[in-house]
C-alpha cells in the first residue's frame, strides 16, 4: 500500500519520534509504514488519519 505519511509528517515539522510518540507506537513502526514495508492495522491507519485530521484514503492508496 502506497502513503504519504513522511511528507505529512514533515510538513509539521514532527521527527519519526514525534509521530511514533503521538500513536503510541514505535518509531521503528513508523519508519516501516514510511518506506512501505508495513501496512498498519485499521485501528491505526484510522488513529494516523485522525491525527492530521484527514480521511485514510488521503494518506493511504492501493497499488
Amino acid at each position: 500500500m502506497k502513503n504519504n505519511l513522511a511528507e505529512r509528517r514533515a510538513s509539521r515539522n514532527w521527527t519519526q519520534a514525534d509521530l511514533a510518540a503521538a500513536l503510541g507506537v514505535s518509531r521503528q513502526t513508523v519508519i516501516s509504514i514510511e518506506k512501505e514495508k508495513f501496512d498498519p492495522s485499521l485501528p491505526l491507519a484510522f488513529l494516523i488519519a485522525r491525527t492530521f485530521g484527514c480521511a485514510i484514503e488521503d494518506i493511504f492508496t492501493a497499488e
